[in-house]
C-alpha cells in the first residue's frame, strides 16, 4: 500500500498535478507501464490477473500481463499489485448545475456549479457525464469546448441542449421549466432538431408522457418527424417514457434509447422481444425511485465505502436533509413505493433475461440526488434487480459508451483513452467495491483528489 501511494505522489509530482482534476486534452507526460493489478476491461471478457498495461500521451497502447510489455526509455512504471482496475464509470443521463448546497433552483445553474457537479462525478469515478436535456444558455457548450481544449477538468461533459417537449410537458422539477423546446407539429420539430444540431448537441432527448396529466403526451406524428430529422443529421434519440403504450410506438419510430423504465405497468414480453430486436438501449433509472422504498435509514447509507465519498465530498446539510428524507416517511408511504418499485425490477429482469442493452443512466442532478453518488447507488440497485456484477459493469462503462457514440472511451484495452479508476477490493465479488476507489486516472493522469475536496468543502 505505501509503496503504491509513493509511487503514485512522485507520478503526480512529475505531471506537476496541482489543479482541481485533469483535463481532458492529451497529455505529454512520460509513457507510464500499470503493472500487477487484477485488469477488468470493461466490455465483457475475462479478468487478467497480474495484468500491465502502457499508456502513452493518455492512450492505452498495450495491455497484457506483467512482464510482457516493456517500459519506453524515460518511463515511468507504477506497481498495482492488490489493487483492480477498471474503466471509469459512463452516466448516460444527468442534468448538472441545479444544486448549490440546499438550494435547488434555475438561480444556482453557473458555469462554477456545472463543473463542481462534474468535478464530484469524477471523484466517485465517473468519466464522462452526459446531460440530458434541460442545459439553457451557452454554459454546456463553453464547458464541453474547455474541457476538449484542456482549460477545465472532471468527467467529460456531452450535452442534448435543452431538449424538446409538448407545452409544459418538458422536464418536470420548477427549475426546469421553460428550458425544453416546446412543439406541436411535425415540422416544430424538425426545426428544433435543426437548431440542436447547429449546436453540435450529442444526442436529442425528447419527453414523451403527459408528466403525470399536467400536459398534453407529445404527439406520435411529432415525436416520429423528430426521430426522422435527428437520424438525417446523424443524432440518436432519447426518450423520457413513462407510459407502456408509448414505449410500444417509439420503438416501432426508431427511438435509439429510453431514459427510464415504462412505469405504468411491467413491460410485457413483446416489448421486451421489440426492444431486443431494434437495439434500443434502455436507462433503468432506478436509484431514484428506490428513495422513495424507505420509512427508515436504508442500510446503504452508512455503507462504509459510500460514506467515505460522501464525507469527502458533500456538504453536512445535505447530508443532513438526505437522512431525515427517510426518517420521517411514513410507512404506508414507503410500502406503496416498494410495490411501484418492484414493476421496475422485474421490467429490468426482463430486459437482461432477454440481452437488452441496459446502460448505466441515474437521473442524476435532481434535488438531493447528487452526481457521483446517484451512480454509485445505481450500479448497487441495478444489481438488485438481478444484474451480476459483471453486466453492471458492461453496462456502466462500453456499453454507455457506445450508446454515446464514444469509441475511445468506456473500455480498458488498446487504443482507448486511458480512463480508469484503481480499487481497493473486486467489484465482480461486490459491486458495492466500485466505491473503494484509490485513484482516478482521466486522460492517463491522475486526478489530484485532495484538490477536489478542497474545491467541494469552499475551501479552494
Amino acid at each position: 500500500m505505501m509503496r503504491y501511494r509513493a509511487i503514485v505522489v512522485a507520478f503526480v509530482v512529475q505531471l506537476a498535478a496541482g489543479a482541481a482534476a485533469t483535463a481532458q486534452a492529451p497529455t505529454s507526460a512520460p509513457a507510464t507501464l500499470f503493472e500487477g493489478a487484477l485488469l477488468i476491461a470493461g466490455d465483457g471478457r475475462a479478468p487478467v490477473a497480474n495484468a500491465a498495461f502502457l499508456v502513452e500521451q493518455g492512450t492505452i497502447r498495450r495491455v497484457g500481463r506483467r512482464g510482457e510489455i516493456q517500459l519506453p526509455a524515460g518511463g515511468v512504471r507504477v506497481d498495482l499489485s492488490g489493487r483492480v482496475v477498471m474503466p471509469a464509470l459512463v452516466n448516460t443521463h444527468g442534468h448538472p448545475g441545479f444544486q448549490k448546497g440546499l438550494t435547488f433552483s434555475r438561480d444556482t445553474y453557473t458555469r462554477e456549479n456545472v463543473l463542481d457537479d462534474l468535478y464530484r462525478a469524477a471523484y466517485f469515478g465517473v468519466g464522462v457525464v452526459m446531460a440530458q436535456g434541460i442545459d439553457p444558455g451557452e454554459i454546456v457548450y463553453e464547458i464541453r469546448r474547455d474541457q476538449a481544449l484542456g482549460v477545465v477538468g472532471g468527467a467529460r461533459l456531452l450535452t442534448a441542449g435543452r431538449g424538446i417537449g409538448a407545452p409544459n410537458a418538458g422536464p418536470g422539477a420548477a427549475p426546469f421549466q421553460g428550458v425544453a423546446y416546446e412543439v406541436t407539429t411535425p415540422e416544430q420539430g424538425r426545426a428544433a432538431v435543426r437548431e440542436l444540431a447547429a449546436k453540435k448537441v450529442d444526442l436529442v432527448k425528447i419527453w414523451v408522457d403527459d408528466r403525470g396529466g399536467r400536459a398534453p403526451r407529445l404527439a406520435p406524428p411529432v415525436y416520429r418527424a423528430i426521430i426522422d430529422e435527428s437520424h438525417r443529421h446523424g443524432l440518436k434519440v432519447s426518450a423520457h417514457v413513462f407510459y407502456h403504450d408509448d414505449a410500444v410506438d417509439l420503438v416501432d419510430a426508431g427511438i435509439d434509447g429510453f431514459a427510464h423504465l415504462v412505469r405504468d405497468r411491467e413491460m410485457d414480453d413483446a416489448l421486451v422481444v421489440a426492444i431486443v430486436r431494434r437495439g434500443v438501449y434502455v436507462m433503468p433509472n432506478l436509484s431514484g425511485t428506490e428513495r422513495a422504498t424507505y420509512a427508515g435509514l436504508p442500510p446503504w447509507f452508512d455503507e462504509p465505502g459510500l460514506a467515505a465519498l460522501v464525507r469527502d465530498t458533500i456538504p453536512v446539510p445535505i447530508v443532513e436533509r438526505m437522512r431525515a428524507s427517510f426518517t420521517s416517511r411514513e410507512p404506508a408511504a414507503a410500502s406503496a413505493a416498494r410495490e411501484r418499485y418492484a414493476v421496475l425490477q422485474r421490467s429490468l429482469r426482463k430486459l437482461n433475461a432477454a440481452g437488452a442493452r441496459i446502460i448505466l443512466g441515474s437521473d442524476t442532478g435532481l434535488e438531493d440526488h447528487l452526481f457521483g453518488h446517484a451512480e454509485q447507488r445505481e450500479l448497487e440497485a441495478m444489481g438488485g434487480a438481478g444484474m451480476t456484477p459483471a453486466q453492471v459493469i458492461v453496462a456502466a462503462t462500453s456499453r454507455a459508451a457506445e450508446y454515446l457514440g464514444l469509441g475511445d472511451t468506456g473500455a480498458v484495452v488498446a487504443g482507448r483513452r486511458a480512463d480508469f479508476l484503481v480499487l481497493a477490493a473486486n467489484p465482480l465479488d461486490d459491486i458495492r467495491n466500485t466505491r473503494r476507489i484509490e485513484a482516478v486516472y482521466l486522460s492517463g493522469r491522475p486526478m489530484d483528489r485532495a484538490a477536489v475536496r478542497a474545491r467541494l468543502n469552499g475551501t479552494h
